[in-house]
């Protein structure tokens, strides 16, 4: 994949893969974002077998921690989901977190498309912003 967009994601065990695929296409569709600019799907680790995430995302779907994802500040953060999963944002925060990782060194990441709730699943996009390619290499 050679896009610039991640989606995150984060759900309840059981999603449908239907729900997750309409809930993307929407926040794409709200935000135009073009499906073919993504280049990753990431989540809470402890969500990556669930069938209706990898059923969207493939076998590729990035997980962290939650000590991880909690590290991550997002601009919507929920008591709720970090009294359940050990951090107060997913969605928002693995987009950000793993755009943040394949920017490589000197990359950056932003929110390009804040969380939306769909059935069972909910949805943000993060960029990927490369640092400056390094003069002489």
């Amino acid at each position: 994949m050679t896009g610039d967009l991640v989606v995150g994601l984060g759900c309840r065990p059981g999603v449908r893969a239907a729900d997750v695929s309409e809930t993307v296409r929407g926040l794409l569709g709200r935000y135009a974002l073009d499906p073919a600019g993504i280049r990753a799907y990431a989540t809470l680790l402890a969500r990556t077998g669930e069938p209706g995430l990898r059923a969207v995302a493939g076998p590729g779907l990035l997980g962290y921690p939650p000590e991880v994802l909690a590290r991550v500040a997002v601009p919507n953060p929920s008591e709720r989901v970090n009294a359940a999963v050990g951090t107060p944002g997913v969605a928002e925060a693995a987009a950000l977190h793993a755009a943040g990782e394949l920017a490589g060194p000197g990359g950056r990441a932003e929110l390009v498309a804040p969380k939306l709730a769909g059935v069972g699943v909910t949805a943000a996009v993060a960029r990927i912003l490369p640092g400056a390619p390094r003069l002489g290499h």
